[in-house]
């Protein structure tokens, strides 16, 4: 008989025990319930190979009380499948005594093993992952090459299912290398987006971004998405944290640089831990919020320790998860409304209200507002009409290199030299008077 061809996967054999998500899978269960139902067999199961020169078994369906479950490992000379892979028994076996090999094997006898359907789960690479059987313990004449056909309908269903399991484990692995090589901090930048005052044109502060390799391709939402999704957010969001503190001395005296920081960062300690014996009174710590935040009270008791320290700032107000009951819970400094609220500001009657209420509330509350992502003189004259304190968005810089902001927010205070133009070389800044006041500025 000839010996087949196949490969184990490239990346090698795995050794840990299989993700409870592959483990428990209902529809694998469903398909090995179904092929011994069309065959009429008392066993049907699936294996794969393991680091060692082990088979292990991974799901099995009977009704038999066997000595060996889901888990249960062999070498894999000891296996049937094993010996169907490499050629020196065929994957339909009507009766074990039409092989002499057979009798070498232990699991013979041991069942006894009647007939034997067996077929590799073959990865999309063409790798073999493990494989797929039925067996009985009676010999049976009947079954034939429509019966084999069947089982390997089976066994691509499940090495569907297998697939998108490795798929997804594979792209964790990849998602968890990538982060961790941001960690030292070394390639995570930093730039500011500058924050200006609506009813003087003043630049106030800044919004410290990262930015990470490749951002062309990889967004910084994308980076943090694969941090948390490797359980590294935490990690990422501190390292981005300690470059932006280095870049504190960029910042004018009087303005304030804002880090982003997500609710789970805040309740681990390291942020405030990391702010110990540091000059701080320039930081505002921007609590981002997208995903919900199951205790908000114990999450208002981690910002008022860090109060002591820092400025707070809610983000994306108007359309995040914290209802507003909850965003006076928080008690914060700064409220930043999100960007989908300014977009046609100046069109629309529904954002406008919105923007009066927030106005209220924040003037209520005794804090700053800051719209986001004002784009056009049109929105930035809306949005200081409304009363809004700050503004940020394109329409005043896009963000920029630490130096570049610093001499962005320089030259609206020297009042002896013309800033460089940039893209829109003449702002309008609405005076409270509610008409435009002009300003030259560049980015």
């Amino acid at each position: 008989m000839a010996v087949a061809e196949f490969q184990l996967p490239e990346t090698g054999l795995p050794d840990g025990p299989l993700g409870d998500e592959l483990l428990h899978d209902e529809a694998i269960e469903r398909v090995l319930a179904a092929v011994r139902g069309h065959l009429g067999l008392e066993i049907a199961f699936v294996s794969r190979y393991v680091a060692g020169g082990q088979r292990e078994l991974t799901h099995v369906h009977t009704d038999l009380d066997l000595p060996m479950g889901p888990g249960f490992r062999e070498p894999v000379e000891n296996s049937y499948c094993w010996h169907i892979l490499e050629g020196r028994l065929p994957e339909l076996i009507q009766d074990p005594a039409d092989f002499p090999f057979t009798r070498t094997l232990a699991i013979t006898d041991m069942l006894p093993l009647g007939c034997h359907l067996n077929v590799p789960l073959r990865l999309s690479d063409g790798s073999v992952w493990g494989s797929f059987c039925a067996l009985g313990r009676e010999a049976d004449r009947t079954l034939g090459q429509r019966d084999l056909n069947v089982v390997r309908a089976f066994a691509g269903l499940v090495a569907e299912r297998i697939e998108q399991s490795v798929a997804g484990k594979m792209e964790l692995a990849a998602a968890r290398s990538r982060v961790e090589e941001m960690l030292d901090g070394h390639a995570v930048t930093i730039f500011h987006q500058p924050i200006h005052c609506l009813s003087t044109g003043e630049p106030v502060g800044v919004e410290c971004l990262a930015r990470f390799p490749n951002t062309t391709k990889r967004g910084p939402d994308a980076w943090f998405e694969d941090a948390k999704k490797a359980g590294l957010g935490v990690e990422l969001e501190m390292a981005a944290v300690r470059n932006a503190i280095d870049t504190l001395n960029h910042v004018p005296d009087g303005a304030y640089a804002a880090v982003n920081v997500s609710p789970a960062t805040i309740l681990s300690g390291v942020l405030e831990k990391e702010l110990e014996g540091i000059e701080t009174s320039k930081l505002v710590v921007e609590v981002t919020e997208h995903q919900n935040v199951q205790d908000y009270a114990t999450l208002s008791r981690a910002l008022e320790r860090l109060k002591g320290k820092v400025r707070i700032a809610i983000d994306d107000v108007g359309t995040g998860y914290s209802g507003l009951r909850h965003i006076v819970d928080l008690k914060p400094d700064i409220l930043k409304m999100d960007m989908s609220l300014t977009r046609d500001v100046d069109r629309d009657p529904a954002r406008r209200a919105l923007t009066g209420a927030l106005v209220q509330l924040a003037r209520d509350i005794g804090c700053k507002l800051v719209a986001e992502g004002i784009e056009t003189f049109e929105e930035c004259h809306a949005m200081a009409v409304l009363g809004v304190n700050y503004g940020q968005g394109y329409y005043f810089a896009r963000p920029l290199p630490v130096v570049a902001a610093q001499q962005h927010m320089l030259g609206y205070r020297d009042q002896d030299r013309t800033p460089d133009r940039g893209e829109h070389a003449t702002r309008g800044m609405p005076a409270e008077s509610d008409q435009p006041q002009l300003r030259s500025t560049g980015e």
